[in-house]
């Protein structure tokens, strides 16, 4: 039919065939994968780059890495998958200059190097940070939970073991209820019950039993092993709350620092610890490392609160802002809270909402902390005493470093609106993470291939975040005098390098 655009014929002969480039445009964000990896010193980076001296040769470790740079960019993390695009993508042929792994090769790579693949991600941060992107030193922490590959009922805590035998025994008696009332209305009618019935019966309770059994391995396992819970499927993954509206998941918890400027990840951490409030001052030292700033300003939510991690990044240089979680219900039972009370540090004393003084009479130690505690003596004599404590008294405990944390409340009431920058910082990094990775989130298993896997995901988000920010032929410039700053300086002088700048002369 005619006035419709017509396709290509098959069959045609070409005398020039067009080049495989010419398929690939100058804005395409495969140039800059190519152009990133070939410009690093994989040798540095931990990849094992001397080939074996015999035997079928292998792949180079550029080109495997190209692939999964690819792929965690565009969505594709599977090794099957990525199989079948090397042999179909044009991008991917383009890239890889028309080899074809298997998947079996391709897996085994991101298993196999999986430190060597989180120092790419790091260095792809000192590229960024070369390039002025990070130059704001102000970061966003945040913790989110990523399902593992583990169902939950392949997940088992001692509370679960505890449920899961009482529903057995009970069962188990209710089917033996069932057999001792068939043989009740034998003896009283002389009809028996179908053979298929009894059967069905006999069999339910062979198979609970044999539950029973393996509910009872997994016990002693974790007898003999300590473990407060045991995952089948990923060791290394834990039941983890997701907030208190919703179900629990069986996963890890990924921690993330980003910068609060342009939405970089700077540093991130795959854990298996539920709690985020022993993280705050590692992955505040990790975002610091990574931006190479003497200081930090870091702002968090209410679940990394702890005094001695904030006090600990104090220490540091590193200036925290965070919320502090409310512990007490006294306002609930219409008393007043500890923030009804303001310290002199003047007179080492607290006044109370009487306008009564609560003096200093002793030290105690409590937890590891040094505790200095305050009491006034005329509480009986008080006539508000009844919105205060029912107690005879009302005394107040004083950390030795309360000031750090009185600071911290400090800033935040000054700088309210930093919260709403926490939220939109860093809770969109994850969003869109989890999106690309879908439902099942990691393919992966046990922590340090969860990891790897993370680091990857975490690679493709800045890649194609300094994209949007800065365009890809920007990028390829940028990644050159990267590399054209390695051969001036460093392979100049190569007894005198930076291991933050593991780029290759080429």
């Amino acid at each position: 039919m005619k006035r419709f655009i017509e396709s290509a014929d098959r069959n045609q002969a070409t005398l020039f065939p067009e080049r495989l480039d010419d398929y690939v445009g100058d804005d395409n964000p495969v140039r800059v994968i190519d152009a990133f990896v070939d410009a690093l010193d994989l040798g540095a980076l931990d990849f094992d780059i001397v080939p074996e001296a015999t035997g079928r040769p292998g792949y180079h470790p550029a080109t495997m890495l190209k692939i999964y740079v690819y792929g965690y960019l565009n969505q594709v993390q599977s090794s099957r998958r990525l199989e079948r695009e090397c042999g179909r993508n044009v991008e991917l042929i383009w890239l890889t200059g028309s080899l074809k792994p298997d998947f079996k090769t391709i897996a085994d790579f991101r298993k196999d190097n999986g430190p060597a693949i989180r120092n790419v991600c790091r260095q792809f941060v000192a590229l960024c940070r070369d390039i002025n992107l990070l130059d704001d030193a102000s970061v966003a922490i945040d913790g989110s939970k990523f399902k593992a590959v583990n169902a939950k009922a392949k997940n088992f805590t001692r509370e679960k073991l505890r449920k899961r035998f009482r529903e057995i025994d009970e069962r188990i008696a209710r089917y033996l209820s069932e057999l001792d009332c068939a043989d009740e209305v034998l003896a009283a009618t002389g009809m028996p019950v179908s053979d298929a019935q009894v059967q069905r019966i006999i069999d339910r309770i062979a198979w609970l039993k044999k539950e029973a059994e393996k509910l009872t391995m997994v016990e002693t396992e974790m007898d003999r092993t300590g473990a407060d819970q045991i995952s089948e499927s990923d060791p290394d993954a834990r039941s983890m709350a997701i907030t208190s509206r919703h179900p629990r998941i069986i996963g890890y918890n990924v921690q993330s620092a980003v910068d609060t400027e342009h939405h970089l990840i700077v540093a991130h951490e795959v854990i298996n610890i539920g709690s985020d409030r022993n993280a705050l001052s590692e992955m505040a030292n990790q975002a610091r490392d990574a931006l190479g700033a003497e200081k930090l300003d870091v702002v968090a939510d209410k679940g990394y609160y702890k005094g001695e991690e904030i006090v600990a990044c104090e220490g540091d240089d590193i200036t925290v802002t965070l919320p502090k979680p409310t512990t007490s219900n006294a306002k609930a039972r219409g008393r007043f809270d500890r923030s009804a009370f303001i310290y002199d540090a003047e007179k080492n004393i607290y006044i109370c909402p009487a306008g009564q003084h609560l003096d200093y009479h002793t030290t105690r130690e409590e937890g590891g902390k040094v505790l200095h505690v305050y009491w006034a003596t005329v509480c009986q004599r008080c006539p508000i005493k009844h919105h205060c404590t029912p107690s005879k008294e009302r005394r107040l405990s004083r950390w030795e470093h309360e000031d750090v944390l009185e600071r911290v409340q400090q800033r935040l009431e000054d700088n309210p609106d930093k919260m709403a920058t926490r939220r939109e910082t860093v809770e969109h990094p994850f969003g869109t993470i989890k999106v690309w990775m879908g439902a099942t989130h990691f393919k992966m298993r046990t922590l340090k291939h969860v990891a790897t896997e993370m680091a990857l995901h975490v690679l493709a988000y800045n890649m194609k975040r300094v994209i949007a920010i800065i365009g890809i032929p920007e990028l390829i410039k940028a990644i050159a005098a990267f590399l054209s700053w390695f051969v001036t300086t460093i392979a100049a002088r190569p007894a005198v390098r930076d291991p933050q700048r593991p780029l290759k002369a080429m």
